[in-house]
């Protein structure tokens, strides 16, 4: 699902910026993933700290959330540079949901997330 996406992304900024629509689609790709991390993360933790339940300190999520976020950056600019992205641009469908709604699905992720974490504070 993600992958479509991505590709969307890249194909909408290809026609006006050229190469550094790739530069875009990563970006986004990053951006999104990570709030999704974020948004389930902060949901866990408030999850187990209401139900009392012992779970890590403040400081190790955080900690534990950048080690994570470097890996899954890692993971797409490996992922998503040369031939694997060549293989989606293929097999990529016409019918796709809206380029706004795209851009909406990290804000509304990082909304999520902070709601989350104004349980812990």
């Amino acid at each position: 699902m993600l992958d479509n996406y991505y590709i969307y992304i890249l194909n909408h900024y290809k026609k006006r910026l050229g190469k550094r629509s790739l530069t875009i689609a990563l970006l986004y790709i990053n951006i999104l993933e990570l709030s999704i991390l974020l948004a389930l993360g902060a949901f866990f933790r408030a999850f187990t700290l209401q139900m009392k339940i012992t779970s890590i300190s403040s400081t190790k999520f955080w900690i534990l959330f950048g080690l994570v976020s470097v890996f899954i950056m890692f993971k797409n600019w490996m992922r998503y540079n040369g031939k694997k992205r060549n293989i989606l641009n293929a097999k990529h469908r016409s019918k796709t949901p809206s380029f706004y709604l795209l851009w909406l699905l990290p804000i509304g992720f990082i909304t999520l997330a902070l709601v989350f974490l104004q349980v812990l504070t």
